[in-house]
């Protein structure tokens, strides 16, 4: 199994997740964390799997998708967020890519530990991103390709690089209006905030060290 879905309970911009399922095509699984099935329930998709303590979700929609979906309940009192279970879930399924809606919401702590959980998706090669109308999220560890989309609506034209360890080491940036070489990146600088992808293509190498890199439109 190779590309998975998760809808979460955070921000979904109905439209934005939409167009952005017509365009990347079929999944190989879709999971629902907690109040993320409310969202699909209203595009109408079927999830394969249903994740959380299910605290969140209305017990009317969740009825609809017993015996449909597989249905995983934790206590309320779990040691994990919803999200970190259905990324969690989504690996040992075999995951290659994770596609990852609703993880960005009013909570800030849910905010940082959503980021943060993308760090088991990096140590198993998977490729994981959070994504919604504003900006796409992702976690990088060595040499990594951007590609702006050619379609407008789906163009993520800044991008921030910030630290998720204390420090990383040996970044070298091409393609971007602020070119880096071989510059150590170090928890409290903001030097690596709001640059410019201005090739189609760019690439962002490192040596030691997992890097934040943030794409946002505005």
């Amino acid at each position: 199994m190779s590309k998975i879905l998760i809808v979460s309970g955070g921000n979904v911009d109905k439209e934005f997740i939409n167009r952005y399922l017509e365009m990347a095509g079929k999944w190989d699984a879709i999971i629902a964390a907690d109040k993320g099935l409310e969202m699909l329930d209203e595009l109408e998709i079927l999830p394969d799997h249903i994740v959380g303590d299910l605290d969140s979700v209305s017990r009317e929609i969740l009825s609809k998708y017993e015996g449909r979906s597989q249905i995983h309940r934790y206590d309320s009192e779990k040691d994990y967020t919803d999200t970190d279970i259905a990324l969690k879930l989504a690996i040992e399924l075999g995951a290659k890519e994770v596609i990852i809606f609703g993880a960005v919401g009013t909570r800030f702590d849910h905010n940082i530990s959503n980021i943060q959980t993308m760090k088991a998706a990096l140590e198993n090669n998977v490729d994981c991103k959070i994504v919604d109308f504003n900006n796409e999220i992702r976690l990088i560890d060595k040499a990594t390709t951007i590609i702006r989309k050619a379609n407008d609506y789906f163009d993520y034209k800044f991008v921030s690089l910030l630290p998720l360890t204390t420090a990383v080491r040996g970044i070298t940036l091409r393609g971007f209006k602020y070119l880096l070489e071989n510059k150590t990146l170090a928890i409290g600088e903001s030097i690596g905030v709001s640059n410019e992808q201005v090739e189609q293509e760019a690439t962002i190498d490192l040596e030691e060290g997992i890097l934040m890199v943030i794409r946002s439109k505005d």
